[in-house]
């Protein structure tokens, strides 16, 4: 990952304290920038994840006040994961860059996970009129589908407006750099005993180019990559589930023998 190109500066020469680092994954989203900084909460800091852009976003973002990190490998993972190694706060919300969704909104994601209600709280879309294209939007019931027959939990969307504690995130241990991140990430979790909890959130047509569920090539490269994290949870053997909920002390800070 590469550092921290650019960003907005506390007294001390420092990044400021945020309550929540959103992390923005970027792949030329300079129309969108405007509107989806525009729209974050106070304490809320935009880390946007510079994939390769090629139409100036990541000097728009940095203008606009974000934090700008540069990740050459193509990947949503890989972008996103990018960004949640740069925060500092003690929760890390993750964002479409698009337009699409509406930051403000994650204020109830984290009152729930500050109250002690979740671990993960997950955006489950309303799609706005033409947001959501059909080839998507069953890809995404199909894939839900499977996930509450596979993990018990009521999930209606793999929603990509979540949060949750930066360190619970970072004990993940995620892989995937690709489209599976965002699947690994709630399938660890389930297996770690987090609760996971939805919540319905807007969701309005993208402004700009879509890169990934707006094709019909996108979508197929998605599912590949979930499919390959599917087949891993299903392969994994009895006993890699540890119980430990995100908010819980580590195995050897309750005297548990290492």
């Amino acid at each position: 990952m590469a550092g921290i190109q650019s960003g907005p500066v506390g007294d001390d020469g420092g990044l400021p304290a945020a309550l929540v680092d959103v992390v923005l994954p970027c792949l030329n989203e300079r129309s969108a920038l405007p509107k989806v900084l525009g729209a974050m909460p106070p304490g809320y800091r935009a880390i946007v994840v510079d994939n390769g852009s090629t139409d100036g976003s990541g000097a728009l973002a940095a203008r606009l006040g974000a934090t700008v990190v540069d990740e050459p490998r193509r990947g949503f993972g890989a972008a996103a994961h990018a960004g949640l190694l740069a925060a500092t706060a003690e929760f890390v919300a993750f964002c479409d860059c698009d337009g699409s969704l509406d930051p403000s909104q994650l204020a109830p994601m984290l009152e729930l996970v500050r109250a002690g209600r979740a671990d993960l709280v997950l955006g489950a879309r309303r799609p706005a009129r033409g947001a959501w294209p059909i080839h998507a939007r069953l890809a995404n019931m199909a894939v839900s589908r499977r996930l509450r027959r596979l993990t018990g939990v009521p999930l209606t969307d793999l929603g990509p407006l979540r949060l949750a504690r930066r360190s619970a995130l970072l004990g993940l241990d995620l892989r995937d750099r690709r489209s599976g991140y965002p699947l690994e990430m709630f399938l660890k979790a389930h297996r770690d005993g987090w609760r996971v909890v939805e919540i319905p959130v807007d969701y309005a047509p993208r402004l700009g180019k879509s890169k990934v569920t707006g094709t019909l090539r996108g979508t197929v490269t998605a599912l590949k990559d979930m499919a390959a994290q599917l087949a891993a949870a299903s392969l994994r053997p009895p006993g890699t589930k540890s119980g430990r909920r995100a908010d819980a002390p580590p195995a050897d800070a309750q005297g548990a023998s290492p």
